[in-house]
Order: C-alpha cells, then structure tokens, then sequence
C-alpha cells in the first residue's frame, strides 16, 4: 500500500509488534487467502477490539445452524453495505459473495440494485427485510416477520438475517471513517468462474 493510498487513516501495527494470537489470527488468513485482508491489519490497531470483533464476525458468517448459508449471508453483507456507501465490505464480501455462490455477477447486481438482481423470491424478501433493518429498523413490523415466514424463514433466520446487517452496520461506519481501503486482490476474486 502506497502512501498516497493508506490502507487506514489511523497506525497500522507491524505484524511483528502484534499480540502472539492476533498475528496467528492474521497468518492463518494469509495462508488460506493468499494475502492479509486489510481489515485485519486496520483493526489490529486495537488488539481488545480486534479480538472482539472477529469473535462476533465469526460467530455470525461461519455459523453451521440454520437455513442461510454463506453465500446468504455474504449477500447480506454485500446489499446492505452497498446502501452504507462502504466500499470496503461492498467489494471484499462481494468478492466472497461471487466465491460462494459461484456467480460472477450477483456481487455486482445485488450492490447496484437487489430488485434488478437475478436472485430467487427468498432472497429478494430476504434482502428487502435486511435492508429495511439497516435504514429504517424502528418501522419493522410484524407484518415483515410474515413475509419472510412465507419464504420459509423461522425466527432463528430472522435473527440472523437482523444480527449479520446490525454487525456490518458496525463494521461499515468503522471502514468508512477510518477510510479502510480494499485489498486489489478482492477485485478480481470469483470474477471468472473456475472449471
């Protein structure tokens, strides 16, 4: 990352200098990604918050229980961080978006505009629900919780549709203020399908 292009407006610590489970955390992604995804890096700067924040992260996105599965809940993270303005998670959980769901293009045209997407009913009433718990949560109404019951969600979907939007709300503000930039790797992941 270039000085003219910081990865964080606040010190990113050298991974030496960090707490002995924080850069196994860290190595541990690098081996499996190939590189170190910048969030780790910029969060890293407060190693409690770091702790805490992939704690919650990983209770949500890697969670086996339920009917959503990865690529769900990446879409998620993708329509509502799209409507956050962050272009952090928008382009690296559309990245993962396109990796699961094995579509080069939903990333893309769930970000723009989910009504437009080429996504099921489910996903659309899913998403419609999600992004109406990140702009507008105190107008959820009962009448929401049906309409996603029709779509074959139960109450434990619906939390977690409401917990991954909630944490990413989260981690959007955090991206946008400290002006977290993607890693130029996300950019071309899932792209083209593999054979």
């Amino acid at each position: 990352m270039s000085d003219l292009y910081p990865l964080s407006r606040f010190p990113v610590p050298e991974l030496n200098n960090l707490p002995d489970d924080i850069r196994q955390v860290i190595l541990s992604v690098q081996e499996k990604a190939g590189f170190v995804p910048n969030v780790f890096l910029a969060l890293a700067h407060r190693p409690a918050e770091f702790r805490a924040f992939f704690a919650y992260h990983d209770a949500l996105m890697l969670k086996e229980t339920g009917t959503l599965t990865k690529a769900d809940r990446e879409m998620i993270v993708t329509a509502t961080s799209a409507k956050n303005g962050c272009l952090y998670c928008v382009v690296a959980h559309g990245a993962l978006l396109r990796i699961y769901s094995k579509n080069p293009l939903i990333a893309d045209q769930v970000a723009a505009n989910h009504l437009k997407a080429d996504i099921t009913p489910r996903q659309k009433a899913m998403l419609d629900f999600a992004i109406k718990v990140c702009l507008d949560s105190q107008e959820v109404t009962d009448e929401d919780y049906a309409e996603l019951r029709t779509h074959g969600f139960d109450d434990e979907d619906i939390w977690d549709i409401t917990a991954v939007t909630a944490f990413f709300g989260l981690s959007n503000r955090m991206a946008n203020t400290i002006s977290m930039r993607p890693n130029d790797e996300f950019f071309l992941m899932g792209r083209v399908p593999r054979k």
